[in-house]
């Protein structure tokens, strides 16, 4: 019964975010998917409680290139790219900004958990132009599967599969497969594996 009355809701959900996605559509045909999408990722992030995770996954099927049909995307949750990708039983605490990124299967992030797109999205070398308009480079971001991120941690580079991400780590440097990391620059205190 259980399992009916959740794809019942999918369904009702997918129906009610339809005439979002067509203004969705016609908003990325205007002024382009990186233009259009993240007004829309703002106004879901603020769709309270159980409707509001089901309304998101919903939405995001509809519109990321991946969003896994079991992926819980809650409050305040935004991601600034069109092209992240969410997997198999994600779990997204509340208040986490996303930006181009991979959510690989059974991945668990702690609320307010920020992944970036690398540390050098703004260049600063030059001093007679304005850092916000010196060229960066932006990364596409993994977190492997099994993984979990602890709260408020920022994410600036690749995470291995079956890590463990400490609560407050900053992470600016890639993490192997198995890792168990924290600290602010994040370090490997040992491998769960070994």
């Amino acid at each position: 019964m259980k399992a009916l009355l959740k794809t019942v809701a999918n369904v009702v959900c997918k129906l009610l975010v339809l005439p979002a996605f067509a203004l969705y559509t016609l908003g990325k045909s205007a002024l382009g998917a990186e233009k259009a999408f993240p007004g829309w990722s703002q106004a879901f992030s603020l769709l309270p409680g159980l409707s509001g995770v089901y309304l998101r996954r919903a939405f995001y099927q509809m519109v990321l290139p991946q969003c896994g049909a079991d992926a819980c995307l809650t409050f305040g949750t935004i991601f600034s790219h069109p092209t992240a990708k969410v997997g198999r039983n994600v779990y997204v605490g509340a208040y986490c900004c996303l930006g181009d990124v991979t959510l690989e299967d059974d991945v668990l992030l702690g609320s307010q958990v920020s992944i970036m797109n690398g540390g050098a999205q703004h260049g600063i070398e030059r001093l007679d132009l304005p850092i916000r308009e010196q060229p960066g480079t932006w990364q596409h971001i993994v977190i492997g599967t099994d993984t979990w991120i602890g709260d408020r941690a920022a994410v600036l580079a690749n995470v291995g599969k079956h890590c463990v991400i400490g609560a407050g780590s900053v992470v600016i440097d890639p993490i192997q497969d198995y890792a168990i990391a924290v600290g602010v620059p994040a370090r490997v205190i040992r491998l769960r594996n070994s």
